[in-house]
């Protein structure tokens, strides 16, 4: 609806540029159907009409017009014919004119066209990066993120909703997890993987901006090495995003290792201290 009323506020030519340039061909109706609501009237601007010359000047301006260069000059090596002179003294003969030269035998004093250089070469194509990953936001601020084609099951969920509330951290909603794939289009090469890949995740992350979002940090369930190389994971930090980053196994995994549990406990209290004091440096290991 927001986009049909957004079209309404363009004027009809304006629309039919936009849709010119999206390569679409617009239609106009010419005849008005039975009970049909009258078309409003278009604000169409015709185009000027052009002066009509006469035809004996136009044939002096086109005797006088200097040969302009083709756009595609033949190489150095091979001189273009030179244009036959009679035509011309023809016409000039028709218009009552007389040569006050006859240059057909002048020597040909232009310069033979210069061979231009061969255009380079396409950009070489690459097979483009493939990963999937699920993502959620915690009231906007944590990104959960888990590689996989599946997001978690509802045990692993429970599992993770136990964890934040062991931790001090009260959600307004569950996390909604959101599929993401890259690339869109499985069968587009690419020219650069590793930057288009972190272009197309930091766009999706924007997008998903706009809708609320405001990460904070990151926290990372699984492992994966594309991922890992996108994300450009470095030092507990995300390049790409510009945040924090804690990783741990999946949470499937973490469901059902009692060892992935224990080593997980000592972290809720960064994770408290953390939600409720976004702008604290974490504490660090030692």
């Amino acid at each position: 609806m927001a986009a049909d009323a957004g079209s309404r506020a363009l004027g009809e030519p304006q629309r039919a540029q936009y849709l010119e340039a999206m390569g679409l061909t617009p239609w106009v109706s010419r005849y008005r159907l039975p009970n049909a609501l009258e078309t409003p009237e278009c604000d169409w601007q015709a185009p000027a009409a052009e002066p009509q010359t006469p035809p004996a000047q136009r044939l002096h301006a086109l005797l006088d017009a200097p040969a302009t260069p083709a756009s595609d000059p033949a190489p150095a090596e091979t001189a273009p014919p030179r244009p036959a002179r009679a035509p011309v003294k023809r016409a000039r003969a028709l218009l009552g004119e007389t040569p006050a030269d006859d240059t057909s035998h002048a020597p040909d004093t232009r310069e033979a066209p210069v061979a231009t250089a061969a255009p380079s070469a396409e950009p070489s194509r690459q097979e483009p990066l493939r990963f999937t990953l699920q993502v959620a936001a915690l009231d906007g601020r944590w990104l959960v993120v888990q590689p996989g084609e599946a997001a978690p099951d509802g045990q692993a969920l429970t599992l993770f909703a136990n964890l934040l509330r062991a931790g001090g951290i009260e959600l307004a909603g569950p996390p909604d997890f959101q599929h993401f794939r890259w690339p869109l289009m499985p069968d587009i090469p690419a020219e650069a993987p590793l930057e288009e890949a972190r272009d197309g995740l930091r766009a999706f992350i924007e997008g998903r901006r706009r809708r609320g979002w405001n990460p904070e940090r990151v926290l990372l369930f699984g492992a994966d090495e594309t991922l890992a190389r996108v994300l450009d994971l470095a030092d507990d930090r995300s390049g790409l995003l510009g945040l924090p980053v804690w990783q741990s196994v999946s949470l499937a995994e973490l469901s059902r290792s009692a060892s992935a549990k224990r080593d997980l406990w000592p972290r809720l209290a960064e994770w408290r201290d953390a939600w409720h004091h976004p702008g604290a440096e974490p504490a660090s290991d030692a």
